[in-house]
């Protein structure tokens, strides 16, 4: 007579510990993943912040003091321009400045997020807004208090970048 074969698996204890220890688990790393990801945002939003103004600050550099103008902001800083900010023909007759990036980053927070665009105010497809009268660009919040549309990491690099 041959003993009853006895079947190897899990007890329902031990799949129970199991699936307790995952959650504990996930519970530790889930928060600390998202917080990495709110930082690098942030990071991208200051990093972005200052290529865009100091393509205007060498906009302004090279045209004697002139910034952008409200109306061709964007073309001027990614194409060729003259002196006076108008665009060269095909064969320029003058020193020809720029272009100052070659394409606006796109916004990396906020409602217009990954959107290029530069404008003084809020439209589709704007990802930044030019302030003519405070010679800077900030990113696009659409009318949005930044509290109502960012994370207070990105809140401070906004307020940090506006009080300098």
């Amino acid at each position: 007579m041959h003993a009853p074969r006895r079947e190897v698996a899990f007890s329902l204890i031990e799949l129970v510990i199991v699936v307790v220890i995952i959650g504990v688990l996930s519970a530790i790393a889930i928060p600390r993943m998202s917080r990495g990801s709110e930082g690098a945002a942030a990071s991208a939003l200051a990093h972005d912040l200052a290529v865009v103004n100091k393509a205007l600050e060498m906009y302004a550099a090279e045209h004697r003091g002139a910034y952008p103008s409200e109306a061709d902001v964007a073309r001027q800083l990614t194409q060729p321009t003259y002196a006076d900010g108008s665009a060269p023909d095909a064969t320029p007759t003058q020193v020809v400045y720029g272009p100052y990036l070659r394409d606006a980053p796109p916004a990396p927070v906020g409602p217009m997020k990954g959107e290029k665009g530069v404008a003084t105010e809020h439209a589709n497809g704007v990802g930044w807004i030019y302030d003519h009268s405070n010679k800077r660009i900030t990113v696009n919040l659409a009318g949005q208090n930044a509290e109502d549309v960012l994370s207070p990491k990105q809140v401070k690099v906004l307020e940090r970048f506006l009080s300098n």
